[in-house]
């Protein structure tokens, strides 16, 4: 999930390399070139489970997200700065951001928790990013464990804490079992507190067979007390939760030195954040049953006086009501007044999320929204989405229920430290924010609005950029995709009739570029009378859905014939079909096995082709058979299209390289200067040129990349930095027909991103 929006922030200049011939060494000499990159605006798209203000600068703000990277707020421009775009292929999962610190002493410091996964699906270890240049800059310190950026429980926190008086000790609390660890040097080592005596118990579900629900979410947050220190020495209180239903607090009063359970602390739920009143003395935690961020059904808020060691239950609704279905989180204290509390509900999913506010420490509380007479609700707020207007997710219920939603998945809300009247929090699509809080205490109110222009979040699963019209389509998870219109604004809407929640796969017809066809995923037990199918005929404004042939479990992939006269689908849970007109039938393929990647030859349209298992796959009557190719060394899995304009061009990345076809795949050749290749595009050839441009993500003169090829992969020019890696990229790559050089990457968390010739 981004950079900034096409033509706006975030432009940067590439040396690129160029590669001599197909023929020539892998490991040829690097030549240079430019280009500028951005980010089609989409504007969040995913969740933001912590936004960080840092204490002793006004409008120094981060955000993290779960598989994007940490960004930072520039007050300037009112937009999100992305920071960790420098990740490569070989360490991805360091854009999943566990915690993030602001150093409140020094404010050019701070730090990133990154990792993505703690179980196989990682290959690597955590690691420490530390930055004195506010992320402009990064130096890295491995972990001898892994971090879970993108894990259950990744809402808690924050994880990683910065020691307010003596700025060069920090904490992390650690997942799966590896308990509290501490570095005195800046970030620079890091070692394990073994006077810690809890590293967690709690895995959402200890019988998970793939590692990921089973994971000990372990130790949670970090919390320190600075009137237990002076400048310069190590504070003596710390506060620490853990991931322990019995046992969710601890507290060490000797500067880490020895610790123990916080006496009298509730019992039965996590604590999910822990915020210190030090003006008052109190420590507020809000709790859930769950780690969260999708679950969570009941759960309590309580204070403790840290002079007394009294608690409070202060619940907006006690988890002994039967009123309670949620639990707690999103906990923040106005730093101006800090008798003002406020916590979010830990979820509640209908009809919406609620925000409960506090201005006398607890003691009573007022909520976002009442019922009034069922199912009528009343507000203290008005929400203006006109910066993200698609936030409607397509929706028009029926009340209760609204569009948009305020949220879901609030793990993470903020009041500004420096003025009572703003704050943001996160959701699972975007931050929202208002600058009129206070207007809720004297009966009026608050205007919510997306804050979230530059911060690009999406999950790209496939991009077409057709000859006419749009200048690009997208097929994102979990929001299902848009047509761009323009590159540097936001969509109106995203693609309904239906509205898929992830979109697998989209096509055009090369011949007809108006006529496209989508395919995607969406909950059939909800919505019994929808499909995994729609078709347009305008280039994606408007959609209506197609029929489904039996026994579709998803989207997979599907091609469009090169006149649109018929289109063949390969859908998750069943085989390979095909239909003639727009999907008002459909009849099996024979000779092409289910799960097979299909495309359409972009000249015939009875032709289409088929990959699977390292086999090649090719129909010349319209999908009704399919016979195997001959050729042999192709990777087992990779992607594939078709050139424009020349009958049975095919190029094909995977694994070990990139592959051509002149013969529609009847033959194969391997181009040797490619190393790896993970994917391929075509887009506008260049002047003097008549073949396309192509743009592979590969590894060309071991240099792992974004390329573009100029004379039919004959030499090959590096088109991105390290600078400007993305990390997660390979599931989607086009050029587009129109413009030479410009090429759209598909990110998994950084949206859709641009390259585009200086």
């Amino acid at each position: 999930m981004r950079p900034s929006p096409a033509r706006r922030v975030l432009v940067g200049v590439l040396a690129v390399t160029m590669i001599a011939s197909t023929t020539a060494a892998a490991n040829s000499a690097p030549r240079a070139a430019a280009y500028t990159w951005s980010n089609a605006e989409i504007a969040g798209g995913g969740f933001v489970p912590g936004i960080v203000f840092n204490q002793t600068e006004p409008n120094l703000i981060y955000a993290r997200t779960d598989i994007g990277g940490a960004y930072r707020w520039n007050p300037a421009t009112s937009r999100w700065i992305p920071l960790l775009d420098h990740i490569g292929h070989d360490n991805w999962g360091l854009n999943g951001v566990a915690s993030l610190a602001t150093d409140p002493v020094d404010p050019n410091r701070v730090y990133v928790a990154a990792g993505m996964y703690t179980n196989s699906w990682d290959p690597n270890n955590g690691a420490i990013l530390r930055s004195t240049d506010r992320g402009a800059t990064w130096r890295s310190t491995a972990l001898p464990f892994k971090l879970g950026g993108n894990m259950p429980g990744r809402g808690m926190g924050e994880r990683l804490a910065i020691d307010p008086n003596r700025d060069s000790v920090l904490y992390l609390a650690a997942p799966s079992g590896n308990g509290l660890w501490r570095s005195t040097d800046y970030g620079v080592t890091w070692n394990k507190v073994s006077a810690f005596p809890n590293p967690g118990n709690y895995a959402q579900d200890p019988n998970d067979p793939n590692g990921y629900l089973n994971d000990n979410q372990g130790v949670t947050w970090v919390v320190f007390d600075p009137r237990t220190g002076t400048r310069g020495n190590t504070t003596q209180t710390i506060y620490v939760g853990v991931a322990d239903k019995q046992n969710t607090l601890y507290r060490s009063t000797n500067g880490g030195a020895t610790w123990e359970r916080v006496p009298g602390q509730p019992t039965g739920y996590l604590a999910h954040k822990g915020v210190l009143d030090t003006v008052n003395g109190v420590l507020y935690i809000a709790t859930s049953d769950t780690g969260g961020p999708y679950d969570g059904g009941k759960g309590d808020v309580w204070k403790l006086n840290t002079a007394t060691g009294q608690w409070t239950q202060i619940s907006p609704v006690p988890s002994s009501s039967s009123d309670d279905y949620f639990g707690y989180s999103g906990l923040t204290i106005d730093r101006k007044h800090p008798g003002t509390v406020m916590v979010a509900t830990q979820v509640s999913w209908w009809p919406d999320i609620v925000l409960f506010r506090s201005t006398d420490s607890g003691a009573t509380w007022t909520r976002i929204w009442d019922w009034a007479s069922y199912p009528d609700r009343t507000l203290r707020y008005t929400q203006d989405i006109s910066a993200a207007p698609w936030l409607t997710f397509g929706a028009n219920p029926q009340p209760p229920e609204l569009a948009p939603k305020l949220g879901w998945m609030t793990e993470s809300m903020e009041i500004d430290p420096f003025n009572s009247n703003r704050m943001l929090y996160g959701t699972g699509a975007t931050i929202y924010g208002t600058t009129n809080l206070t207007a809720w205490d004297t009966g009026g109110k608050i205007t919510i609005k997306p804050v979230v222009a530059g911060l690009e979040e999406t999950a790209v699963q496939d991009l077409i950029s057709p000859p006419a019209g749009a200048p690009l389509l997208s097929a994102l998870g979990d929001i299902g995709g848009f047509r761009h219109d323009r590159l540097d604004a936001v969509p109106a809407k995203m693609f309904t009739s239906p509205v898929f929640t992830s979109t697998s796969s989209l096509d055009y017809a090369e011949l007809n570029p108006g006529s496209v066809v989508r395919v995607g995923s969406l909950d059939k037990s909800a919505r019994p009378n929808d499909n995994r199918i729609a078709f347009s005929t305008d280039g994606g404004s408007n959609w209506w859905q197609g029929q489904e042939p039996p026994g579709v479990t998803g989207g997979g992939t599907v091609a469009a014939g090169a006149d649109a006269s018929r289109f063949v689908w390969s859908p998750a849970g069943t085989g390979v079909y095909y239909s003639v007109g727009y999907g008002g039938s459909w009849t099996a393929s024979s000779g092409v096995p289910a799960g097979a990647i299909v495309e359409s030859d972009r000249v015939n349209p009875k032709k289409f082709y088929g990959f699977a298992g390292g086999k090649f796959y090719t129909s010349t009557d319209g999908g009704v058979s399919f016979g195997v190719s001959a050729a042999s060394g192709l990777p087992t899995s990779g992607h594939f299209k078709a050139v424009a304009g020349r009958e049975g061009d095919i190029w094909l990345a995977g694994g070990q390289g990139l592959w051509h076809s002149t013969d529609s795949g009847a033959t194969f050749s391997k181009v040797a200067a490619v190393q790896e290749a993970d994917n391929v595009g075509f887009g506008k050839a260049a002047p003097g040129r008549n073949y396309p441009a192509l743009y592979v993500i590969a590894r060309i003169g071991n240099v792992r990349g974004v390329f573009r090829s100029d004379d039919s992969g004959t030499t090959w020019t590096r088109i991105n930095d390290d600078r400007h890696q993305y990390g997660n990229i390979g599931d989607a790559i086009t050029g587009d027909p129109r413009v030479y050089g410009r090429v759209y990457l598909g990110t998994n968390g950084r949206g859709v991103v641009v390259g585009q010739i200086c």
